[in-house]
């Protein structure tokens, strides 16, 4: 419990007009809508005239937090031996970036809201931006059922999918739309897990995708655990085939891994393969006639973040192929793909004439590895670099490419 000094409740309120701000003028909203003006100057009232109502009344417990950090990305990336970065290329070699996320999350005995406002910005004189606002997060939630051995919730709002479902290739898009979470602990067998949701793909279009995950933790007790997802992107026929192939995916991810901590060393490590294959892929030109429809990675993780001087290191080998993973969801290594070229189209949105086996690219297609290092400098400051590289997997199609980035990162939480 805590009460919140004016300045910080004008400050919450300030955050939410802007959110809400934000949709009114987003692009898929215009001036002939069907949105009620007497609602909008309702709100606007609410929010001028609203009592001053403390945490302690409400009955809840709001926590805010907050991270600053400081970015550095150095990037090599070729395509036939071109270089693509640089003073000739489509996007520097060496960018630096100042960001701001503030994280608020209200909670209640049984709902809770959570919210998160992104400020990514370019840094410099004349290179760097000030407008770069993104809502990365905003969803609220219930319980529903809350029994001795098991819960069911649900969430409404945004989220990364990689919030809420586990991938070191895939969910790199939003989830806004429904979930739903049922848990349950077995005393023989372990933490059971099923979690399902519908999203949004395109409102204008009338197209939803569904998914899925679920697995069970600490099987027999012990460090083991696995873990199944499905995502259906393929649910809405397009008369064009590239639209259709944009849209071929029913991904499969099953997630095996084994966390423990060793007797004699005062780390936790913790091991992890994954195997990804689409359903729905099919045999098209654009590939060669063949099926490129399989992914996976393995990896070890070791450390954890807790107090100063802590580090935590992740390793990771990840092989994709070019129709397992849909080119805008990937959010592994990918291969740069400075020139926003699309493996469909030409461009990344699906917009623009189709491509040729010749011309494919996107961020799939691809094999390598990446490292990351975690290091708290203080019980604040954590100090992140990461160092990964890409090659094209199947020559076959598209261009011939290399990607190579090493990324250090200041991170200050609050």
């Amino acid at each position: 419990m805590m009460n919140i000094n004016p300045l910080m409740r004008r400050f919450f309120y300030l955050c939410a007009t802007i959110c809400f701000s934000s949709a009114l003028h987003a692009s898929t909203i215009d001036d002939g809508d069907d949105i009620d003006q007497k609602d909008i100057n309702a709100l606007r009232e609410w929010i001028n005239t609203k009592r001053q109502v403390t945490v302690r009344e409400l009955g809840g417990a709001l926590s805010i937090a907050g991270e600053v950090r400081t970015e550095y990305q150095g990037t090599v990336e070729t395509v036939n031996g071109v270089n693509q970065r640089g003073r000739e290329g489509f996007r520097p070699s060496d960018a630096f970036d100042i960001e701001v996320n503030l994280m608020f999350d209200y909670r209640t005995e049984k709902s809770w809201a959570s919210v998160k406002l992104e400020f990514d910005n370019d840094a410099g004189v004349f290179s760097g931006t000030l407008h770069k606002l993104k809502l990365e997060r905003a969803y609220w939630g219930v319980r529903v059922v809350d029994a001795d051995t098991y819960t069911m919730d649900i969430e409404a709002g945004r989220r990364r999918m990689s919030t809420i479902a586990d991938s070191k290739i895939e969910f790199n898009s939003f989830f806004d739309g429904l979930w739903y979470k049922y848990d349950q602990s077995f005393d023989s067998i372990g933490d059971y897990f099923l979690h399902v949701g519908v999203f949004i793909i395109d409102e204008g279009k009338d197209q939803f995708g569904y998914l899925g995950e679920t697995g069970i933790y600490s099987i027999g007790g012990t460090g083991l655990y696995m873990k199944y997802s499905l995502v259906d992107w393929d649910t809405k026929h397009y008369h064009k085939p590239v639209n259709r192939h944009r849209f071929d995916f029913i991904v499969s991810q099953l997630t095996l891994g084994y966390r423990f901590l060793p007797k004699h060393f005062d780390r936790v490590i913790q091991f992890y393969a994954a195997a990804l294959y689409n359903h729905a892929a099919k045999s098209i030109k654009l590939t060669n006639h063949t099926k490129q429809n399989w992914g996976g990675y393995v990896g070890v993780s070791i450390g954890e973040l807790k107090k100063q001087w802590d580090w935590a290191l992740d390793v990771n080998y990840q092989v994709l192929e070019a129709q397992c993973v849909p080119d805008f969801d990937v959010q592994g290594i990918g291969l740069g793909n400075a020139a926003d070229v699309g493996f469909y189209t030409v461009n990344t949105n699906g917009t623009g004439v189709a491509n040729t086996r010749k011309n494919a690219r996107g961020n799939v297609n691809y094999r390598g590895f990446q490292f990351t290092l975690d290091w708290l400098l203080t019980n604040q400051l954590d100090l992140q670099q990461s160092w990964q590289q890409s090659i094209t997997l199947d020559n076959n199609i598209g261009p011939h490419r290399r990607f190579k980035q090493y990324e250090v990162e200041f991170i200050y939480g609050f």
